[in-house]
């Protein structure tokens, strides 16, 4: 096999990996060569142990499917099963998880043999790690990859979602980004019902379901998801209002308080602005500790008087002692 043969399987695997199904017109013309050599290049992966599917019609289609044994030369048994729980255990971990590492669970799980899924499940529910601090829900890593998968391939979910007044419907959507901010996921999908888009929290969605229909990729309103996000999340209604003008550069707080992300915005000058409105007083309290610079607050009523409450009752806690040294 020459170099170029080589070079070119290797590419038309990368492909495969990139998309749940291929024409085999689509894959000629990325890959520059004729129909007819996809076809041999594609029994070259399976003579190596790749497992490719085909299917007939005009052009023919192609996919990367689950197969007795990983395919060779890229990861063994205990390797495979190593990364998955790794990739998942990022997935629900303290500050989220890139959208490459998104990409590669999405991959290895689409490959993974039955036989190694049962191990990646069964070792994924006996490990327990410490947790000193809750910080709120964890992402489902299982739901991430499901709901990973069907956005690369723009494929039509149905699933049910609970609102954080506990009411509970069924949805049919049309996956589009998933969106992280500190601990908690978004996914920002078309709902077809409502012909409008939604922002959906993962930690409320539950029994996703792949349709099998797959739609072509809509543009984002602003061709930016994650301030497409923000912006919804900002508009959403809440129980207390509080908006915090902190004098402080929006850059310098989202590199020092990254669960803030989708609250900040530029304000005038140094300065900017962090919605910490909430449906908790508590909540509140927690996210304007955490800014670390001074601030003005527009809030509601009740805010402020939890505020003071609050504040009250550390002073009274401070012994005379710790006050002069705080003085």
């Amino acid at each position: 096999m020459t170099s170029d043969t080589t070079a070119r399987l290797l590419r038309l695997l990368a492909l495969l990996q990139t998309r749940r199904e291929w024409a085999g017109l689509d894959l000629a013309d990325r890959l520059g060569v004729t129909v007819r050599t996809v076809r041999r290049d594609i029994d070259r992966l399976r003579e190596l142990g790749y497992p490719v599917d085909s299917a007939r019609g005009h052009g023919g289609g192609y996919r990367l499917a689950s197969g007795t044994d990983l395919p060779p030369l890229l990861l063994d048994d205990d390797e495979a099963v190593a990364i998955a729980v790794a990739l998942r255990t990022a997935a629900g971990g303290l500050t989220g998880i890139e959208e490459t590492a998104l990409r590669a669970l999405a991959k290895l799980e689409q490959v993974l043999p039955r036989r190694l899924r049962g191990q990646v499940t069964a070792l994924q529910g006996s490990v327990a790690g410490i947790t000193w601090e809750d910080r709120g829900p964890r992402a489902d890593p299982a739901l991430l990859a499901t709901l990973a998968v069907a956005c690369r391939d723009h494929e039509v979910l149905t699933f049910d979602y609970t609102t954080r007044h506990g009411a509970s419907s069924s949805r049919r959507a049309e996956p589009c980004h998933l969106v992280a901010s500190g601990r908690l996921w978004y996914l920002l999908a078309h709902d077809v019902a409502k012909d409008d888009w939604r922002v959906f929290r993962l930690d409320r969605i539950s029994d996703p379901t792949p349709t099998g229909r797959r739609v072509p990729p809509r543009p984002v309103p602003g061709a930016d998801p994650a301030a497409f996000v923000a912006d919804r999340l900002s508009a959403a209604p809440t129980r207390y209002r509080a908006v915090a003008t902190v004098q402080a550069s929006a850059d310098h707080l989202r590199a020092h308080t990254p669960g803030l992300a989708t609250r900040i915005r530029p304000g005038s000058g140094d300065t900017c602005l962090v919605d910490a409105s909430d449906d908790s007083l508590t909540r509140i309290a927690q996210t304007l500790a955490a800014l670390g610079a001074d601030y003005t607050l527009d809030a509601a009523p009740e805010v402020v008087r939890h505020l003071h409450a609050t504040a009250h009752r550390t002073l009274r806690s401070l012994t005379p002692e710790t006050g002069q040294d705080g003085a």
